[in-house]
């Protein structure tokens, strides 16, 4: 449980953060102060998050019993079949052995419904918990001055996910004007404003 949890979060954790990177506050101009977080495990580790997630495991409780008890009956039935196997006859030892593969058929697809019901309802429970955390994230931020604030990521392949990023951080502009200047090419002459159109002259009234 405690794995499926882990890989829930993470896999929810990208939906959140690339949502959340694109609507960031702006800060105010200043030296650059840069904090890294690990977003992941700080959702994951709140008392909303963990109070949310105990009721999640109390609601598949039955879920998990019922998989637990139709393991126990396949787990007998497999052991009586290999024990009698050799007194049994052809017809009757394939018969049995198709029960027991028809039941290891409807607990897969049982435990793969329960599963991906869990799955849904963990992300929702996460996406929930996350955006809030972040708007607390945005604040702290901002109050503490920083400008950047990293994701850390246990996967050291990847490259940090920027979760705050102040105004003064963005460089999309300084970058286009030093293009123009190394480029050399002016910029297009503005268009002139379109001459409203006069309104049409009304017809002279006729003499009666």
């Amino acid at each position: 449980m405690k794995r499926l949890l882990a890989v829930i979060i993470m896999l929810a954790s990208g939906f959140v953060l690339s949502a959340a990177a694109q609507t960031s506050p702006a800060s105010p101009a200043g030296p650059t102060k840069v904090a890294v977080i690990a977003f992941q495990a700080a959702v994951g580790q709140t008392n909303e998050f963990q109070r949310n997630f105990a009721d999640l495991q109390k609601k598949y409780e039955p879920k998990r019993q019922q998989l637990q008890t139709m393991a126990t009956e396949i787990d007998t039935l497999d052991k009586q079949l290999q024990a009698q196997g050799d007194k049994l006859s052809d017809g009757e030892r394939a018969s049995r052995a198709k029960i027991i593969e028809d039941k290891k058929k409807q607990a897969q697809r049982f435990q793969d419904d329960a599963q991906n019901d869990l799955q849904g309802e963990m992300q929702e429970t996460y996406n929930g918990v996350a955006s809030k955390v972040f708007d607390v994230l945005s604040s702290y931020a901002q109050q503490q001055g920083f400008t950047l604030v990293l994701d850390e990521t246990s996967n050291q392949q990847q490259a940090p996910v920027v979760l705050y990023a102040g105004a003064n951080t963005d460089i999309t502009k300084a970058v286009i004007d030093a293009y123009n200047l190394k480029s050399g090419v002016p910029a297009p002459p503005a268009q002139p404003a379109a001459a409203a159109p006069k309104p049409a002259a009304k017809p002279p009234a006729t003499a009666h």
